[in-house]
């Protein structure tokens, strides 16, 4: 075997992973297929227009979620090939337009289970075009509504919800007595939806938004040789009003300002949400639990760091491989059975097991608090305590769900 990079710790870390693939090929044995089973699965992703980020380091790449999903199915083939299963995995990138074409094109080549990283419209489209053998994982999608009263029953969500990244942030600016906010958002609807998940969460742990501003979005271009200048006179201009609060919190979802607030504000505060301290799923800084080993194998597969959505996407095809083995059976609707019920339990890297909500399809995992250079933190944090599981302290609780289309 040989020695992956970053010394003992990684080569324990590799070792605990075959620990669980073997206990995985042990406990599946006794629902080994009697002959070569094949299970085909699709990762679609809808192409939005868009424009450039505000930092190069961040431009567009065009495997984004795709070389996640590509890794994923190499590492459910490594355990799906002693037990007779081969994975094959289609990935599609098309325009809006396209997407009810493309995904046509997949059901008649027999795919049944997908990986979809789509908006809102595109997903519940997809959703309910589907045939009853369908299912699909949401891999990118934070919306609150697909988890409460527009939820689907064949779709689940490996994207964390809006309100899952809120409440991660809030715990810790709790955690540390920064309960003072003020709130900039942008004016786009995703902004708007986003700012409206830092309002609940403030509510829900005993924050207080004591100032909110909305930085209109005017349609221009957003970085020209001489905005360093114009944004340096500009925000602090722009903040000069606020009261005195402990932390600036960005809300931020069509990256249009956030990451010019830090060291332009009027006053002297952090930032945090969608600049400055970030709740993420996945942070190419992140190294704790075994997670050096995922990022290693990921960039010598792509030739660059993970980034959440490649993250979200090989999660949503892992929990497929781990359904399809402890079950042995590719069918969907006994994937998505074992998936929602109690004994599912998926190692992600982040400190503790993954699982569903029965109550609506999400996936409950933790939350990277992180920085551009350092993981600060992981959510939930100590101390929020919940009946069943700390994890559920993150989003839309049993109770806080309109979901209505899963039954228990």
């Amino acid at each position: 075997m040989a020695v992956v990079p970053g010394g003992w710790s990684c080569l324990f870390n590799l070792c605990l992973r075959w620990r669980g693939v073997v206990f995985a090929l042990l406990t599946a044995a006794a629902t080994l297929p009697a002959a070569a089973q094949e299970v085909r699965t699709a990762v679609l992703r809808i192409e939005y227009p868009s424009l450039l980020p505000l930092s190069r380091i961040d431009l567009p790449v065009p495997d984004l979620g795709l070389a996640g999903a590509q890794l994923a199915t190499m590492d459910n083939t490594t355990t799906g090939g002693f037990l007779g299963q081969s994975y094959d995995t289609v990935a599609l990138s098309v325009p809006p337009e396209d997407a009810d074409e493309a995904f046509r094109g997949l059901l008649d080549r027999g795919v049944r289970l997908f990986v979809v990283m789509a908006r809102t419209p595109e997903l519940l489209a997809l959703a309910d075009a589907a045939p009853p053998d369908a299912l699909l994982f949401n891999a990118t999608d934070g919306d609150r509504a697909l988890r409460s009263e527009a939820c689907r029953a064949n779709l689940l969500h490996v994207a964390p919800s809006d309100a899952m990244r809120a409440d991660a942030l809030t715990q810790f600016l709790v955690w540390k007595k920064w309960t003072d906010w003020a709130l900039i958002e942008g004016s786009n609807p995703a902004d708007r939806a986003l700012a409206e998940a830092y309002r609940a969460s403030a509510a829900k742990f005993g924050a207080e938004i004591v100032a909110e501003k909305v930085f209109e979005d005017t349609g221009g271009s957003r970085v020209s040789d001489s905005g360093h200048v114009l944004v340096q006179r500009q925000l602090p201009v722009f903040t000069q009003d606020l009261p005195a609060h402990d932390v600036v919190l960005a809300a931020d979802a069509t990256d249009y300002f956030a990451d010019y607030l830090p060291f332009n504000l009027w006053s002297p505060a952090p930032v945090a949400g969608s600049a400055g301290l970030r709740p993420l799923t996945w942070a190419p800084t992140h190294e704790s639990w075994g997670a050096t080993q995922l990022q290693t194998r990921f960039e010598k597969l792509a030739g660059r760091p993970m980034r959440e959505e490649d993250y979200q996407a090989w999660l949503a095809l892992r929990v497929i491989g781990e359904a399809v083995t402890r079950t042995g059976s590719a069918d969907p609707a006994k994937i998505r059975a074992y998936a929602l019920g109690d004994a599912f339990a998926l190692a992600a890297f982040k400190g503790q097991p993954v699982s569903f909500r029965p109550w609506n399809g999400q996936l409950r995992q933790p939350i990277l608090l992180a920085t551009g250079r350092m993981t600060v933190s992981v959510s939930p944090q100590e101390g929020f305590l919940h009946q069943v599981s700390s994890l559920d302290t993150l989003g839309l609780d049993r109770p806080e769900s309109a979901c209505t289309a899963f039954k228990e």
